[in-house]
């Protein structure tokens, strides 16, 4: 074909970027696009691109969320107006934590922007770019395409932008736009993804001055945090541990960025003494697991992790995010003010900051020359990570402190696995993944709900990766409830995720700030065990589980943990349970709030 039309160059892109699922609601202003959808699955083959087809704009972009950090670019389809301001916090948290979604947005035709029409989904002043005004503050970029002869340009721009900067950007459509036809030669030239070069002599500076100050420490730690996976500098991490033995450490937003070693589930059930294996092969290996010693939380941590941290003579900070929640409320007690700090667009050493000095090229040149640099470190021994639980008996009522240490030795290598804001995201920072876990919380946002939807993303990502890879959501009784509806997407498409519902009677973490007993905290109760059946599930897994027993006898069952089918856990917990870093970090938030 000579010519393409401008909706379909859209999606080919986005296609070549393997960008296979368009999340979002259909509306009269963007029906015309999503036609195109079609044109390259036919083109393609099946499934090369498919349309989710969400439950509200919300959801859509909690979803396109999800995929992105799996696959590394999402895209959202709204409609104007009211679509597109549906949409609008699921991608706040999106520019927050640095997930890069493409949100396009199907608008009015040019003639009736020109016209100042009183349209529907207007304020009905005739002012037509409002809303993309609203989006400027939380997107990268933006572009509203006007002109069909620019068009490609921009849409290769703005996906450009998402790419390397690794945050959202708003492309609005007109509906009269997307039929008209560009050159289909232009998709020959792939998208330019590669970052700017650092400059030459500031890198230079910062390298020399980082090898000096390794030169120099003799109690040195890694410290690494979410950035180190969103701008795509997790095996640049990994070179560095392993090459210089130091040990890490990653924050709660930061957890899965490194390998940690953790048991792999399908392992234990075939060997019972593998806990103790793991444990002894870690003590001596040379890999990064083998170095990882655990969260650091600030006064949050665990004695043993806070003590080693802060006592370090040199600390080596790669992608920090430093929100109240990934520190412990901004607990960090460093004894030591050799702080080198790696971040996706400066580099800070002490005082000094370098801007432009991108982490990702930095890295790979120190870690080719730091071998030298760190030759005399003395390798020490990480604090050591509980694997099992105390034996007990299998009628003891489920606590969160035995439901997150058993449940580290059900993951499996290769899993993603995603805790909605509350107590689950507090008690995963006490779990060990297995090596290649992926790990989804949305620390700094904290938009409850946000995990139900980046679920569903996550799980379309991990079947066009590989239909064998498990995807486990932890989420509480409360947050379910606001997006419990892409439940019925996840069955709709056939995914097959595990869906661990925490009933703690209502919002446990709000209790714990204020009000315990406030009717505020409280939530209708649902039968949760029927959704699945409600949504018209066919084949899928309900179960209840109260006691350790009847836990120990899921995780052990050998069937439960084949993703062969949706399944649906609902865990029954003590109302006021909770993991012991919430119930201080409760404390400090309440008391932050009459400060």
């Amino acid at each position: 074909m000579a010519e393409i039309t401008l909706g379909r160059y859209l999606f080919e892109r986005l296609h070549q970027l393997q960008v296979n699922t368009i999340f979002g609601v259909p509306g009269d202003f963007n029906l015309s696009l999503l036609d195109k959808i079609y044109e390259v699955e036919e083109a393609h083959g099946k499934n090369s691109l498919r349309w989710a087809g969400n439950a509200n704009e919300l959801n859509a972009a909690y979803a396109a969320d999800g995929y992105s950090r799996v696959k590394g670019l999402g895209c959202i389809v709204t409609t104007f107006g009211v679509g597109e301001l549906s949409a609008l916090n699921g991608l706040a948290g999106s520019y927050a934590e640095h997930v890069p979604v493409l949100h396009v947005v199907g608008v009015p035709s040019i003639s009736s922007q020109a016209k100042q029409l009183l349209l529907h989904h207007t304020l009905g002043n005739g002012d037509f770019t409002v809303f993309h005004r609203m989006s400027n503050n939380i997107s990268e970029t933006t572009a509203f395409i006007s002109d069909i002869n620019s068009a490609p340009a921009e849409i290769d721009r703005c996906i450009r932008t998402a790419w390397i900067r690794q945050r959202p950007v708003y492309l609005g459509l007109p509906a009269n736009l997307v039929d008209l036809k560009v050159p289909a030669s232009l998709l020959e030239t792939p998208i330019d993804l590669a970052l700017q070069p650092n400059d030459p002599d500031a890198q230079e500076e910062v390298i020399e001055t980082v090898l000096e100050l390794i030169h120099k420490a003799e109690n040195p730690i890694i410290l690494v945090d979410a950035c180190a996976s969103r701008h795509d500098s997790k095996e640049e991490v990994r070179t560095l541990i392993e090459t210089t033995q130091f040990p890490v450490f990653t924050t709660p937003m930061g957890k899965g960025s490194v390998d940690e070693g953790g048991v792999d589930g399908e392992l234990f059930e075939d060997d019972p003494n593998l806990i103790q294996k793991v444990t002894a092969r870690l003590s001596v290996g040379k890999t990064a697991a083998a170095r990882f010693g655990g969260v650091y939380v600030g006064t949050l941590s665990k004695p043993e992790v806070k003590e080693f941290v802060e006592n370090a003579d040199l600390i080596i900070s790669v992608g920090a995010l430093l929100s109240d929640f990934n520190t412990g409320s901004f607990s960090y007690s460093y004894k030591t003010k050799n702080i080198i700090e790696f971040h996706s667009d400066h580099t800070k050493i002490r005082q000094a900051t370098f801007p432009g000095v991108q982490m990702k090229e930095a890295l790979q040149t120190l870690n080719s020359r730091v071998g030298p640099a760190s030759a005399h470190y003395k390798v020490k021994p990480v604090p050591k990570i509980k694997l099992a639980n105390t034996p007990a008996t299998g009628d003891v009522k489920l606590t969160q402190e035995w439901l997150w240490t058993r449940v580290s030795s059900w993951f499996r290598e290769g899993d993603i696995i995603l805790t909605e804001t509350g107590t689950s995201a507090f008690g995963i920072v006490q779990s060990r993944f297995p090596n290649n876990t992926i790990g989804i919380s949305q620390v700094l946002w904290g938009s409850i709900g946000f995990a139900v939807g980046a679920t569903l993303g996550a799980v379309m990502a991990a079947q066009e990766i590989d239909p064998d890879k498990r995807v486990i959501l932890f989420v509480g009784d409360g947050s379910l409830q606001l997006t419990v509806q892409e439940i019925s997407t996840m069955i709709r498409h056939g995914t097959t995720p595990y869906l661990f519902v925490l009933n703690n009677d209502g919002y446990t973490i709000e209790r714990l700030i204020h009000g315990e007993n406030a009717s505020y905290n409280d939530i209708q109760p649902w039968e949760n065990l029927a959704l699945l059946p409600t949504f018209k599930a066919k084949h899928y897994d309900a179960i209840r589980i109260a006691t350790i027993g009847e836990a120990e006898a899921l995780f052990k069952n050998k069937e439960f943990g084949k993703n062969s089918k949706i399944r649906m856990i609902e865990v029954m917990l003590p109302r006021m349970d909770a993991p012991a870093n919430l119930v201080k970090q409760a404390q400090i938030t309440a008391a932050e709030n009459q400060s």
